[in-house]
Formats: structure tokens, sequence, C-alpha cells
């Protein structure tokens, strides 16, 4: 495998490697292959060459709960970053960090992604989880996304409009085909004042560095916030209207409920400003990670009855 990976151009693969050093939690043992594709051939002949082996594919592995073992496979990550803009259509690869595709549009006065400046991670990873903050989200402005379909013994790659994407809540149809590799997606954006803009996306990213520092070691909220309208009528009946955001309930609400503020286990403890960060305070292990998360879904549904769903993601853990 090792001579067939060196083959290809436009990859770049190391053994053995760490991956707290790719993760913004910090935490994960040694993927055996760590590969980079630059390119969409690259990609493709990568995916097929490891398809029957231990595989796995991430983006900026900011949103990601590594497990401690490591990955006994190739864990690849397309890097392509280009972003091309064309009046209000901006065309972006899914390896282009999300922050420069937002600080880009908001340079030539296109808003809508401006809300999600300080947002960590790669464009891919946004479609994928539907990322968004205040309110908006990037499947408002998505058209179409192509992606590799590997899912069958003849992959292809494919285009899908909007609707087709099955975007929700930090949902999208990429969760639920898993073979399904986005690698570009296309946006239009409704024109704005780039000093405004660039005003506003200041405003948010300080707000978010002083709830999120960027030296923390976290994969910002971990639980998805709750839509009020799918509440059980009991639980809504007892949800104040303060705490009511655009529709949802935050899960930091039910988490405070239960007590969940500067629970620590090890390495790992959540915030005593904010329920719904958990972070790794310094020597913190993906076992000690799962294990509190767990920890905190007991005490919620205990507490309020809900079960709270994670927004992170888990890569080698059983």
């Amino acid at each position: 495998m090792l001579a067939r990976l060196t083959a290809i151009p436009g990859l770049q693969f190391t053994e053995n490697v760490p991956l707290n050093r790719v993760t913004r939690f910090a935490i994960g043992g040694p993927a055996r292959i760590l590969a980079d594709a630059s390119s969409e051939d690259a990609l493709i002949a990568t995916r097929e060459i490891v398809r029957d082996a231990p595989h796995a594919l991430i983006g900026g592995g900011t949103n990601l709960v590594a497990d401690d073992r490591g990955f006994p496979g190739v864990v690849l990550r397309y890097t392509a970053n280009h972003i091309e803009i064309d009046g209000p259509v901006v065309r972006v690869a899914a390896g282009a960090v999300l922050q420069d595709l937002v600080d880009s549009t908001v340079e030539a006065g296109l808003q809508g992604l401006h809300t999600m400046t300080g947002i960590p991670g790669w464009v891919g990873g946004a479609i994928y989880g539907n990322a968004g903050a205040y309110g908006h989200s990037i499947h408002e402005f998505v058209e179409s996304v192509r992606f590799y379909d590997g899912s069958t013994m003849s992959p292809t790659i494919r285009e899908i409009g909007n609707d087709a994407c099955e975007f929700q809540y930090r949902e999208s149809v990429f969760k639920r085909h898993k073979d399904w590799i986005v690698l570009e997606t296309t946006l239009r954006l409704p024109a704005g004042d780039p000093a405004e803009l660039r005003a506003k996306a200041d405003g948010i990213l300080k707000i978010r560095n002083e709830k999120y520092p960027p030296t923390m070691r976290c994969a910002g909220s971990i639980f998805k916030n709750l839509i009020l309208a799918e509440l059980p009528e009991a639980v809504r009946a007892q949800v104040p209207e303060r705490v009511i955001r655009e529709g949802k309930v935050p899960s930091a609400y039910f988490l405070e409920l239960a007590g969940a503020k500067g629970m620590v286990l090890g390495g790992v403890r959540v915030a005593d400003y904010h329920a719904n960060l958990i972070y790794n305070s310094g020597g913190g292990t993906s076992q000690q990670v799962r294990e509190l998360i767990g920890t905190l879904k007991r005490s919620v549904k205990d507490r309020c009855g809900l079960l709270l769903e994670e927004e992170v993601q888990y890569l080698g853990c059983s």
C-alpha cells in the first residue's frame, strides 16, 4: 500500500502521526498513516487504494474526539483550498479554511458568512455539519455541492443542489452517507458593505474569543441545541422565554440545571462559565472526554427527561 500511495501525484503522507497534533482537543494516539490529498485526482486515487483497509476522512479536526489508541489505518484529508469569487457566486474547495472563506467574502462585499467568523475548521466540515452561528447556517447560501460518491464499485463525482443536501440544524445528507466526500461547494451571497461587514465580524470574533479562546483545547459546544417545537409539552412549559433563541433552547440551559458547570474528570473539565463547553485542561484523554459526555447526558436525562445529542464526531472510538 505504501508503494502505491507514494506513486500518487499530489499526495503527501506521514506514518505514525499523533492525532493530538491535528485535533483541536489535542487528544488522540497515532494514526498509522496521515495522508493529505491536494487534488481531486489524488483524493480519488487514494480512496480507491484504501477502500478495503481501515480508513477515515477528516477535515480540520476541530470537532473531533480521536481515540487514545490512535487509528490503525489511513486518516485522509482533502486539502485543496481554492476560493473563487465571481460577483455573488463563490466556489470554494472543501479543504479551504472556513475563516479564509469568511474573510474573502467580507472583503468582496458579500454578506451572510460574516456571522461565522471565528468558527474553526474547514469548509468541507462546515457543509457536512451545516455549521452556523447567530441564527444563520451555511445552508442558507449553498447552491450546490460537488462530491465524490464512493458508495458503489464504480465511484463517480456528482453534484447536487441545496434541497438534495437535506440540510437541517447541524445536519446534512453527508452525515448519513460516509462514502460521500465533499469536494467543492458553490454559494450565492447577497451584497453588503465591506466596512460594515468587517465591523460586525470583528464584534462577533471578540465575543467568540472570550467564550472559546483560540488557545483553548476544545471542540466548541459539545451538544446540539434543542429545537423548542420538538420538545415534549411538559418540558416546553418549563423553559423561560428569556433562554429561547431563534426557536431553539441552548443545551447549556439543561446542562446547567443538571449541575454541569465546573465538573472535572482527570484532565478534562466543563467550563465554569459555560455548561456546554468541555475542554482539555492538560493531559486529557478521549476516554475521559467520552466518560464525561456520558455523565452529562445521564444527568440531563435524569433531571429533565431529555437525551442530548453530541455535535462532536468520534474517530476510532468504540
